[in-house]
């Protein structure tokens, strides 16, 4: 794949391992497999890169009438380490802060909410604080992906690593699905257009 100044990064952030796989903490993983998981579709096609790594999984995300072929990233390293995997993917295809959009679980939103912002705070998170601290910048991207905060006597380690409830578990599959759709439009028609399409959806 040719390295472009004008191709994209997506990270999705997660713990590894299928103990985590399900847990609200890996809701930025799993809107990623949400994208890779239509590989010839209206999403493009996703082609794994191999890498001789054990660091994280590559992806190239093509898409017919764009010019450039965009990366997908899952880090194998656990959450608050995050950043490693993504500097080294920077790295290696040049990538700077700024073409660079984290999908992460947030504590702040109500479980189902999407926003769409570009630098800022870290919000306590020990993955974006990894990646911020690893490429030296916080202006980068992030597709924030509601969990909501826990109930009345649950720690928070608990809730973000505890799977969705069942009430909750029928909501992932639109979740995840309109999640996609944002990043294609960010993709395909930029920051501004995804935040007012993201930011306008009603939940469900």
């Amino acid at each position: 794949m040719r390295r472009s100044e004008s191709a994209g990064l997506v990270v999705g952030l997660g713990n590894p391992g299928r103990k985590y796989a399900r847990t609200r903490h890996n809701i930025g993983s799993s809107v990623l497999n949400e994208l890779m998981a239509a590989r010839e579709s209206r999403y493009g096609a996703v082609r794994r890169i191999n890498l001789d790594t054990k660091a994280f999984e590559l992806f190239s995300w093509d898409i017919e009438d764009d010019r450039d072929s965009w990366v997908l990233c899952r880090p194998w390293t656990y959450m608050n380490r995050s950043g490693l995997a993504v500097n080294a993917v920077c790295i290696k295809y040049r990538f700077k802060p700024e073409q660079l959009l984290v999908i992460h679980d947030d504590l702040d939103l109500p479980f189902g909410s999407l926003r769409l912002k570009f630098g800022g705070g870290l919000a306590g998170h020990n993955g974006l604080r990894s990646v911020a601290g690893e490429i030296g910048s916080r202006d980068f991207y992030r597709l924030r992906v509601g969990i909501g905060r826990p109930g009345p006597g649950v720690e928070v380690v608990d809730h973000v690593l505890s799977p969705f409830e069942e009430s909750e578990a029928g909501s992932l599959p639109n979740i995840l699905s309109e999640a996609v759709q944002g990043i294609l439009i960010f993709r395909r028609e930029g920051f501004q257009k995804a935040v007012e399409t993201i930011h306008s959806r009603t939940l469900k």
